[in-house]
């Protein structure tokens, strides 16, 4: 295993991964928004708690992937797996670090009894459509539908 991607260490969630979500938000988005990630990460937490992973190198936040298992939505009766966001500091993209997050996350959904794991992304994110692609992800046979209001 290449040093870099060994000094990676993934885990789940914490609340004082606030500041570390929020860096790496801003650093993709351009955007300053704790608020928004304080609220998210007290859902997930709350939710499931263990499913929502961080990987930090040197004690600093450099990744997170936040999901869940959720059952009887959309009608899938089945325990699903879902990841909802995915980030990873840009300075740190390429190491392997997306790929150990979905590592982690998947193993906890299998565990749990998952059959499968879900998704959704915008046509025009490429860049994270081929990285789960690259995981073995596919398209699905559900049909988004959107109201404009």
């Amino acid at each position: 295993m290449p040093e870099a991607e060994s000094s990676i260490r993934i885990r789940p969630l914490e609340d004082t991964d606030l500041g570390g979500i929020t860096a790496i938000d801003e650093k993709i988005t351009g955007r300053y928004r704790p608020q928004v990630w304080e609220q998210r990460l007290v859902y997930y937490m709350r939710r499931d708690p263990e499913a929502s992973l961080v990987a930090e190198r040197d004690g600093k936040v450099v990744g997170f992937m936040l999901g869940e298992l959720r059952s009887g939505e959309f009608g899938l009766e089945e325990p699903t797996g879902w990841i909802e966001v995915l980030g990873v500091d840009p300075a740190e993209r390429g190491s392997g670090i997306g790929r150990r997050l979905a590592d982690g996350i998947l193993s906890y959904f299998r565990g749990r009894g998952a059959a499968s794991v879900r998704t959704l992304i915008d046509e025009g994110m490429d860049e994270i459509g081929q990285f789960f692609a690259a995981l073995g992800f596919q398209p699905a046979r559900v049909q988004t539908l959107v109201k404009e209001l």
